[in-house]
């Protein structure tokens, strides 16, 4: 088998993403052949060589891949571990045997859809820009927009140093908090809570519905759900990889 780059491998072994996976090289945690290997651009072959993770030998083909969307609740945190102890996504998984992560992030207040796979490929392009995956969101904020600002939304404007990329905003309930629906195909930290304090709006709930062609609809909170294999087909192709049998 022809070689590739390490962190190609990685993600394909459902080990961490594509991102994560550097992350992993840098800090020396990988071996191939019994060597550390800690420049981004090595390459191995993943069936020839001996590629170890923190000691542990991994295998492209040991896992099948599975496909997650899970409605994540308030006051959970979206990483497979938490160093200061707080409750992770992880402990909604208890039945699931295969090695999964999150795709992206819900910070630690708000709720909703999460997408939770072992495809490192997969979860590299849904959190990468340049695939412009839409996400939906519904808002509820301290008070209502004005039309200028709704228009800012909608043509970006200047947060952090950097301009936002166009998002799509509608009003949902017409109230003294009202609610938002608003979709962004960029995902900076805590991005919407802060496009609405930059307009001198708080949020006050925040839930994620719709990544892509997956819907939040009909999954409880803690609850998740197996992708079927016309939504896992139909999100794959929209991110140019190949189709599965």
């Amino acid at each position: 088998m022809a070689q590739e780059r390490l962190q190609k491998i990685l993600a394909h072994a459902g080990i961490c993403s594509r991102r994560h996976a550097e992350e992993y090289i840098l800090a020396g945690r990988v071996k191939v052949n019994g060597k550390v290997v800690d420049q981004l651009g090595a390459k191995a072959d993943p069936v020839e060589d001996h590629i170890k993770v923190d000691g542990k030998l991994i295998n492209i083909h040991a896992e099948k891949i599975i496909y997650l969307a899970l409605h994540k609740p308030k006051a959970v945190v979206t990483t497979v571990a938490d160093p200061e102890g707080r409750e992770t996504v992880m402990r909604f998984l208890p039945k699931v045997k295969q090695r999964v992560y999150p795709v992206g992030r819900l910070d630690y207040q708000s709720e909703g859809l999460l997408l939770l796979t072992n495809d490192g490929e997969f979860a590299n392009r849904v959190i990468s820009p340049k695939y412009h995956v839409p996400k939906t969101y519904l808002v509820k904020a301290t008070g209502m927009l004005s039309e200028e600002e709704e228009a800012a939304f909608a043509e970006g404007f200047v947060l952090d140093g950097k301009k936002t990329a166009p998002a799509k905003i509608r009003l949902v309930k017409r109230a003294e908090n009202p609610w938002y629906e608003v979709v962004l195909t960029e995902g900076r930290t805590h991005q919407i809570r802060k496009m609405f304090r930059h307009f001198g709006k708080l949020v006050e709930k925040l839930r994620r519905v719709r990544i892509g062609p997956i819907e939040l609809r009909g999954i409880r909170p803690g609850d998740y759900r197996l992708l079927n294999l016309q939504e896992i087909r139909k999100f794959r192709k929209m991110l140019q990889l190949p189709p599965i049998v």
